[in-house]
This record gives structure tokens, sequence and C-alpha cells, in this order.
């Protein structure tokens, strides 16, 4: 079913990038973008200054940088253009200082919901040793705290609610939350990652959104990174009646989501741990992890 420019009215996305794609060239007021090509990485920043280009993309003010990968799977290499792309575009959009919580959002029995619990896993928690790191023979280390908040339906609260009460207790600086997103174009299935200083809502990926996690609802700073782990079966068959793919709307996802969740979870807290700690590198981090 299309609208009366052509376009699938049923695309949806979580992506800046795709809703920039979907206005064609003209760049509306508003909005500004840059892409830089880096061997197979495509890193595209676009940035949304006004409310007239919160309309066009239907999107809040703020950044949004979206890395590509060319192939998968992507390496956890410290020489990697991807990591380093993303290890970059984290640090461009975190605050110098201060404790930052790593918040893993997302069910980790349903696999392509489950990005955000296997990236926290592999964060490195320091707020209990980082005063004591001379102790143990380590630089100095920035407090970080990991935590992975479940869903409404495992925990019979919203991620908002624990996110908002271990701030308001530990006060960071900065929210980290890392979570599943929904793509418009197959391609991007499990090969981009979208960072962004906007914040987010839990589940918007699963088609399942909660209360935003935002710095209104929040009083800090919050940073998502968020990797498109499936696609409305609507926007890949327009001709498809709601009906045949069920009342809530059927999901695709990747056969080899597994391997794809594990690929990219690693990658995004090796990203994210090497932008947290500016003294360690990444086999020191794989070592204390």
């Amino acid at each position: 079913m299309l609208n009366e420019r052509g376009k699938n009215m049923f695309f949806r996305t979580d992506l800046a990038v795709e809703r920039r794609e979907m206005i064609g060239e003209r760049v509306p007021d508003g909005v500004s973008f840059e892409e830089i090509i880096d061997g197979d990485v495509k890193t595209t920043v676009i940035k949304i200054t006004n409310e007239n280009g919160e309309k066009a993309l239907s999107k809040p003010v703020g950044e949004y940088i979206t890395v590509e990968f060319g192939a998968l799977p992507v390496e956890a290499d410290e020489n990697s253009e991807g990591l380093n792309a993303l290890k970059e575009s984290i640090e461009k959009l975190l605050p110098e200082s201060g404790t930052v919580l790593v918040a893993g959002l997302g069910n980790e029995n349903i696999t392509p919901d489950a990005l955000g619990p296997k990236t926290v896993e592999k964060i490195l928690a320091t707020r209990h040793i980082s005063d004591k790191s001379d102790s143990f023979g380590l630089p100095e280390l920035r407090n970080v705290v990991a935590i992975s908040t479940g869903v409404l339906g495992q925990t019979g609260m919203e991620t908002a609610e624990i996110i908002k009460a271990i701030c308001e207790k530990i006060k960071p600086a900065a929210v980290i939350a890392v979570d599943a997103l929904a793509t418009g174009n197959a391609k991007r299935l499990g090969r981009a990652v979208q960072i962004s200083d906007t914040g987010i809502s839990p589940g918007s990926g699963v088609n399942n959104s909660r209360s935003r996690l935002d710095e209104t609802t929040l009083g800090t700073k919050v940073i998502s990174v968020g990797v498109p782990t499936v696609i409305d079966a609507l926007t890949l068959c327009p001709d498809m009646k709601k009906s045949e793919a069920g009342e809530e709307n059927m999901m695709v996802t990747p056969r080899n989501i597994d391997s794809v969740i594990n690929s990219m979870s690693l990658v995004l807290a090796s990203s994210i741990n090497l932008a947290l700690q500016k003294n360690l590198s990444l086999s020191d981090i794989m070592a204390l992890v």
C-alpha cells in the first residue's frame, strides 16, 4: 500500500539515516548531514537543529551518528575501522568526566531483543574498584556502572523506573542505553549502529515501545546505542494485507541472528569500554571483563 508520493505507508524505522533517505535529495531547514567513508565503513552524521527538522525526519532535535559495516561479522579488533568509528562516535557524545551508567535494554530470552543484555555482560564495571586501581596495578579508571534491566514482564517494573531510581542514587554524568532497533532496509539488519544523544524508547525495535529514556525523564544525558535486528514484514512486502501479517504485525529477523547478536554485542561492548577507559587497551579490557 503506497501513499500519494509512492512511499510505503507501512515503512517503519528507528534510524534517522533512513528518515533522511525517505525525503530524497532535498535537505530541509533544520537538518544537516555528512558522510565519511573509511574502507568498507560508512559513518553518517545527521544533526537536527530545530522544530522544522524534527517534523521533516520525525525525530527529536539532536545528533544521530550511523556507522555502517560492509560485511559481517564485524571483528572486535583495536585496528578495525568499524570499531574505531564506533569508539570515536561514542566519545564525541560523552561528557569528559563523571560516572557513566551503561544499561542493557531488552529481553535476553528473545534473540533479536537480546542485544542490550548481551552487550552489558561484556562491559567493564569499575565503580567498586576505581579508587583502588593503584592497588591492582591499573591506570586511572573511569567510574562505570553496568545493569541489564530486563523487561516489564520479567521484573514488574518499567525500564524507565529502574534506570531513574539508579540515576537518583548514583547521579551519573551520562547514561548509555543499548537496545535493538528496527530498520526499513534489510541490508542494514545487523550491520549498522545508530548512536544518538536524544535518548531512546525501550523496546521500540520489536514494536513494544515503553516510557522514554532521555534527559527530561532521567535528569542526565542519555546516549542511545542501537543495532537494527528486525524489519516489519509489511515494510518488506507492502502488498501483504495487514491481516496476513497478524494483528500485532509480523517482525522479520535474519536467520543468523544468533551469530549477529554475539558478534555485534562484543563489538558494541568493546567500543563502549574503549570510549570510557581511555587509559586501557582492548587487550587490557578483555583480560579484566
